[in-house]
């Protein structure tokens, strides 16, 4: 007899935890949420919920703002080119190792 196999629900945290690790108020997380910065899911009484990454996201949104004097919406470009330039140098590792043909030749 086989048994159903149960949803593997993957690892997450509420507000608490990802203001707790990463040593902001939680009303900071929030407003990173609302701003688009942090993505959440809510769930249906309302409650946000992350992934186990969303603290090191903060943290640098914090450490962006106070460090280089950068606006949320400044922050959010950086974040966004930093991605950019992470998937450009994955590219180029495997165009180097002979794995994928350029796209100039």
């Amino acid at each position: 007899m086989s048994s159903p196999l149960l949803p593997v629900l993957p690892p997450r945290l509420d507000l608490g935890m990802v203001a707790a690790a990463s040593r902001v108020h939680p009303e900071l997380v929030r407003r990173f949420v609302e701003l688009g910065l942090v993505p959440a899911r809510a769930d249906a009484s309302g409650r946000l919920w992350f992934t186990t990454d969303a603290p090191e996201q903060v943290r640098r949104i914090v450490r962006l703002h106070a460090d280089l004097a950068l606006n949320y919406a400044g922050v959010a470009l950086v974040i966004d080119l930093l991605a950019r330039i992470d998937v450009l140098e994955g590219r180029r590792s495997v165009v180097r190792s002979g794995r994928e043909t350029p796209p100039w030749r």
